[in-house]
């Protein structure tokens, strides 16, 4: 289905997979397009419950493949408005768990993506890069929306001027990422993540999701209001029902989405 990504759908969990690991995972013009087909549809599968980014080999994604724009006119500003914003808005506003499987580096727009994702958690080899000022460009793929809002504005502008490459730990102590793991932990960490995803109740994630990143931008009146609309809405599930029967019943809740 997809030339430059693997997507696999099992059990409630969509797998994107960037491959192209001859560049490293770098994004061509088919791969952006593909990637932002494949968010596309993990949001809009009703059994897909948690999405999981990640690279094929040594790297994450190394953001933009730069031979194949050498030689090229055209508007970058026209190519993030059509590529990389899509992406980015896909994953802060899919209503589903985003996890960043962090298997290597991650560049450029590829550190944009683990910036964006909801849980990053990355391998002890792996590390982020803000790339762009080393060949005359600015953040994008929402990293100035969410690097200072993790790091706050001074060691913001510090990675992103720098370009210093980031190490897994530093990225734990800075909360770029949630975890750090052995390389060969990695799969099993994220699937167990995943796994208690699974375990919760999908609306109930969407909502906070949505209430969280509305909360960047909102007074405390409206972010009082937000809670007193979406709690409503979560009432008024199957879910909160079964979730109130299984702690009464002292069982595990089987939660449904409905």
């Amino acid at each position: 289905m997809f030339n430059t990504l693997i997507y696999q759908a099992d059990g409630g969990v969509a797998t994107i997979q960037f491959n192209r690991p001859e560049v490293y995972n770098a994004f061509n013009n088919e791969m952006s397009f593909e990637f932002i087909d494949a968010l596309k549809k993990a949001r809009n599968d009703k059994e897909i419950k948690v999405i999981i980014i990640t690279g094929v080999g040594k790297a994450f994604c190394s953001g933009q493949d730069l031979k194949d724009v050498k030689g090229v006119t055209r508007s970058l500003g026209e190519s993030v408005a059509k590529r990389y914003n899509p992406m980015t808005d896909l994953i802060m506003n899919i209503e589903k768990p985003v996890i960043a499987k962090v298997n290597g580096v991650a560049a450029g727009a590829g550190a944009g993506i683990v910036l964006a994702a909801d849980i990053a958690v990355a391998a002890e080899s792996a590390s982020i890069v803000f790339a762009f000022a080393n060949i005359g460009l600015v953040l994008d793929s929402g990293s100035s929306y969410n690097l200072p809002r993790l790091v706050g504005k001074r060691k913001a502008f510090e990675l992103a001027t720098l370009t210093d490459r980031v190490s897994a730990a530093e990225a734990l102590s800075l909360g770029l990422v949630n975890k750090v793991v052995p390389y060969d932990m990695l799969d099993q960490t994220v699937n167990e993540i995943a796994q208690r995803y699974l375990e919760r109740a999908p609306l109930s994630i969407g909502l906070i999701k949505r209430m969280l990143n509305r909360s960047f931008h909102s007074s405390l009146q409206e972010m009082l209001e937000l809670e007193m609309y979406c709690q409503e809405i979560a009432g008024n599930s199957e879910d909160y029902k079964e979730g109130v029967a299984a702690f009464i019943e002292k069982r595990k809740p089987h939660f449904t989405g409905k």
